[in-house]
């Protein structure tokens, strides 16, 4: 549990880390992606609840409205929770465009809660991080799975 806790706290810390202007837009869903992971490899261990809690960090971290992404990341968790066996079983690529989908979801969550406290609608740009996530996740699976049996053989 010491490598779940601990690169949930490196993805809050990358969605914090300040980066150029330029390419402010880009930056992945970090926290997101991490919680699919092992969602989808500790589906038992790692779940709604580790998406609400993660989600409450999330906003305590960034300054947001306090729930919004608590709200967002549960139901992604939720929805990886019951279709990590399918996920699973797809080769890299197509469970990259299933967990793109996933990021599909918090995103468009997110956009609800904003429309619901009345902040006006972002721009295009709100969805580049999804389609980052989509590039990154192959890599992101297999760096992560690399770590997680190093971790295991000591």
């Amino acid at each position: 549990m010491f490598l779940v806790g601990g690169t949930m706290i490196g993805a809050l810390t990358l969605m914090v880390l300040p980066m150029p202007a330029m390419i402010e837009d880009y930056r992945p869903q970090w926290v997101t992606l991490i919680l699919i992971y092992w969602c989808l490899v500790r589906p038992t261990q790692i779940g709604v609840f580790s998406g609400f809690a993660l989600g409450i960090a999330h906003d305590l971290v960034s300054g947001g409205l306090l729930g919004a992404h608590a709200l967002s990341l549960s139901v992604v968790a939720y929805l990886t929770e019951e279709l990590h066996r399918r996920i699973r079983a797809f080769p890299l690529w197509q469970q990259a465009v299933a967990v793109w989908l996933l990021l599909l979801v918090e995103r468009l969550l997110s956009l609800w809660v904003l429309g619901a406290i009345g902040q006006p609608t972002p721009a295009l740009a709100y969805w580049l991080p999804s389609f980052v996530g989509l590039l990154l996740w192959p890599w992101l699976s297999l760096a992560l799975d690399r770590l997680r049996a190093l971790v295991m053989e000591t």
